[in-house]
């Protein structure tokens, strides 16, 4: 972490006038989904055109990476109240409760100062909390932002309330929006109406994996064999961990020698979701064959370890980066059809796609997949190549440089 004197002698000195300064602003240091896309992200932009900072709320594991890359970023502190609201409880019971609205309000005033410092050209919002918080703060600093819409802005997915605010200020704050994925796109305004100008300043640029993520499996099995099934991601109903047991307990009888990997970890108000999953191994008599492997910082190396990778997700998934990351990896993958999913695999190609909360179509696909290894290295294969083709993070950079180039002008075209 920088010292006070170290910030104030890096906003002291003097960008390169060649380039444009690019501020990426995220209210966490945690390591989830969206930080990891963006570590990827400001480790592949062009530095000869930007100068990427990273401006966070909090020290972690994030600023660690960061740090270690050269990236240039600064911890500016915002209350652990505010900090630590979950998307799924913000509304008028929390972050809009006066109290937070105040401290939220008073942080963005500051924050527009600290961004006027560091002389941005462009602010680049990276998740909810940051869209709403950096949205105020560059409009009070006279910057143009972009905000990173990771989220579906559906009431499936978050409360109504959020959704309705976060709508109502997407048309008002950001100069632009990027949107993972078309289902994401889909739950915003102006969706239904190609005419809207909302749809002007709108992109849909999909998450890319960095290079080291494609790796080469061809991992061939017998009936008999000790094969390695995967399920990846924190723990939540909506994850599906739970389907993915019962899963389990139909391929177990055909294949009693299968592991069943349950990769992540609970947060605090998903504790009891984390004992239910425990317990519904025991019910299922599957602790012998079930593991529970809670929180891995290097996911690429997990998926290695894995034969197959199974995603289980109830409710349509904005993205599908674990499913990416599979795939580049060469594993076959087994995922519920929904949301961004659907803009991934091809089913019967490059993967495999069953139902939503549906543990006998999910237990059949993963059957099988263990009757055929033939196809599942091809599944295998034609995953990696299609990650390759349209999923790599070199596609996500210049993409989003081209809507960079949108706001602040051609000249480095």
């Amino acid at each position: 972490m920088l010292t006070d004197a170290e910030s104030s002698s890096l906003l002291a000195s003097q960008p390169s006038p060649e380039r444009k300064n690019i501020v990426f602003f995220d209210h966490t240091s945690k390591i989830s989904g969206g930080e990891i896309a963006l570590f990827n992200l400001v480790t592949t932009l062009n530095t000869d055109k930007y100068r990427v900072v990273v401006v966070v709320c909090s020290d972690g594991p994030l600023v660690e990476k960061l740090q270690a890359a050269k990236i240039e970023t600064h911890i500016f502190p915002l209350a652990d109240s505010v900090l630590e609201t979950r998307k799924e409880s913000l509304g008028v019971s929390s972050l809009l409760q006066l109290k937070k609205a105040l401290m939220t309000f008073n942080y963005s005033i500051k924050l527009a100062g600290f961004f006027r410092n560091l002389k941005a050209d462009l602010i680049h919002a990276n998740s909810l909390k940051s869209d709403l918080i950096g949205g105020l703060a560059a409009r009070v600093a006279a910057v143009p932002i972009i905000w990173h819409v990771r989220d579906r802005i559906a009431d499936d997915y978050l409360p109504g309330k959020v959704v309705k605010v976060f709508k109502t200020l997407c048309d008002l704050l950001p100069n632009h929006v990027i949107t993972i994925s078309q289902a994401t796109r889909a739950t915003l305004p102006g969706a239904d109406n190609p005419e809207a100008s909302f749809n002007k300043k709108l992109t849909i640029v999909h998450d890319g994996v960095a290079p080291d993520a494609i790796r080469t499996s061809d991992r061939r099995w017998k009936s008999n064999d000790q094969v390695v099934i995967g399920i990846i991601g924190r723990l939540s109903p909506w994850k599906g961990q739970h389907i993915f047991l019962k899963a389990a307990a139909q391929v177990h009888k055909e294949f009693p020698n299968a592991i069943f990997q349950i990769i992540g970890s609970a947060l605090f108000g998903e504790r009891e979701y984390e004992a239910s999953l425990h317990q519904l191994t025991e019910t299922l008599k599957l602790e012998q064959c079930v593991q529970f492997l809670g929180f891995r910082e290097n996911i690429l190396d997990v998926i290695e370890s894995v034969d197959i990778i199974v995603h289980a997700s109830t409710t349509a998934e904005p993205f599908g980066q674990v499913v990416v990351e599979g795939m580049a990896s060469q594993k076959p993958v087994i995922a519920t059809k929904g949301g961004g999913v659907l803009e991934i695999i091809e089913d019967g190609v490059s993967g495999l796609l069953v139902p939503m909360n549906d543990e006998n179509a999910m237990a059949e696909a993963i059957k099988e997949l263990l009757r055929n290894p033939e196809r599942s290295i091809a599944l295998g294969l034609n995953g990696q190549k299609r990650v390759q083709d349209k999923f790599l993070i070199e596609h996500t950079a210049r993409n989003v440089e081209r809507v960079y180039e949108t706001i602040l002008g051609p000249r480095f075209k």
